[in-house]
């Protein structure tokens, strides 16, 4: 009885490790296409943020463009207005 289970053991190990090898590379391919799309669309977007390629965007894209722009830009000087008070304060 003892060796029938370890035959057992043994043969369903390796069947699960076929079948996990196999579904590998269709996973790998999937993830990769999915970085990929990722990848591109913030290289896109990077571009955007910095002026290039914006012919070809709508006008409300543009606008939303320059919404995000002037909120990042207004987090920015935030930041910055909160540094310098404690600069001030908490430094000297």
């Amino acid at each position: 009885m003892e060796s029938i289970l370890e035959r057992y053991e043994r043969y369903s190990y390796t069947e699960r490790q076929l079948v996990a090898a196999d579904a590998a590379p269709r996973s790998w391919t999937l993830e990769y296409n999915k970085l990929k799309s990722r990848a591109e669309l913030l290289q896109r977007n990077h571009r955007h943020y910095m002026g290039e390629d914006i012919e070809s965007l709508s006008l409300k894209e543009i606008q939303n463009l320059e919404q995000q722009l002037d909120t990042g830009l207004k987090n920015i000087r935030t930041r910055k207005v909160c540094m310098r008070i404690y600069t001030k304060y908490f430094i000297c």
